[in-house]
């Protein structure tokens, strides 16, 4: 039976990943999601039902548009699958928690909006991000309201989760800007409110090690250089995830590593 549901919550999460990817074209556009149907970017052509079949579609078109044969980018079906593949870990992080689930599902459809267009315009949308903290923070807020008073354990927790985010706000600050920009910091606010304390550390710490790396090998491969660019938001949503479903095998992991020492 959960096989049978983490297959239809795969599949739900690819139409989603396809509607998140027309979410992001039109932030790029400044135009309505909301409104019009999808078509081309390129030659603007109304797509037909048979285009719009998450990964089939662009694997059966051989990423090419039916009507003027421009290369499809990856983003689309890379898209679908994450969030396919994200979906079913919320499914199975949550249980049964029915509230929580459609939470995650939501929660993880914001991070990845803002992955994918930092990644491409060194910016996070403050129309993606505010709504964001806005649902978190009264998700919270319901989840410490127990019996009818609030859960004070829970507000502390709240509390040592965002504080770190602060820190991102010193280098910012120092930095003038040039090492990250301010939406990084209401990004980390965000990552407080969702993994709360210590998970927020974790987070934290695997997005700067993941951050290190990936800059070290672009520069090493002559991608970037040392005054290049490279955008902080995609390595805070990777690490959001990573502390949200794997924190606690990754601080075991980490005990025990240095017990062994």
């Amino acid at each position: 039976m959960l096989l049978f549901f983490s297959i239809v919550v795969f599949l739900f999460g690819l139409i989603i990943g396809s509607f998140l990817s027309c979410v992001i074209y039109r932030l790029e556009t400044n135009d309505s999601f909301l409104k019009g149907r999808s078509f081309c970017p390129n030659c603007k052509h109304a797509l037909a039902l048979q285009d719009l079949v998450p990964v089939l579609s662009f694997l059966f078109l051989r990423g090419k548009c039916r009507y003027c044969q421009k290369t499809i980018s990856w983003q689309y079906p890379l898209v679908e699958l994450a969030t396919a593949i994200l979906f079913v870990l919320v499914f199975r992080y949550f249980g049964g928690n029915i509230l929580a689930i459609v939470y995650g599902f939501i929660i993880s459809s914001f991070l990845i909006i803002i992955f994918v267009y930092d990644l491409k315009h060194y910016v996070i949308p403050s129309s993606v991000i505010y709504p964001a903290l806005v649902i978190t923070f009264s998700y919270e807020l319901f989840e410490m309201w127990n019996l009818g008073y609030l859960d004070l354990g829970g507000a502390w927790n709240l509390f040592l989760g965002i504080l770190p985010s602060f820190f991102l706000l010193a280098i910012i600050l120092i930095s003038r800007g040039k090492w990250m920009g301010f939406g990084d910091f209401e990004l980390a606010i965000l990552m407080g409110l969702i993994l709360g304390w210590p998970n927020i550390l974790i987070a934290l710490f695997l997005a700067f090690f993941i951050g290190a790396v990936v800059g070290t090998a672009l520069i090493a491969l002559g991608v970037k250089t040392l005054k290049s660019e490279v955008p902080f938001g995609p390595f805070l949503v990777i690490g959001t995830f990573l502390a949200m479903f794997f924190g606690r095998e990754i601080v075991n992991w980490y005990l025990t590593f240095f017990l062994l020492q």
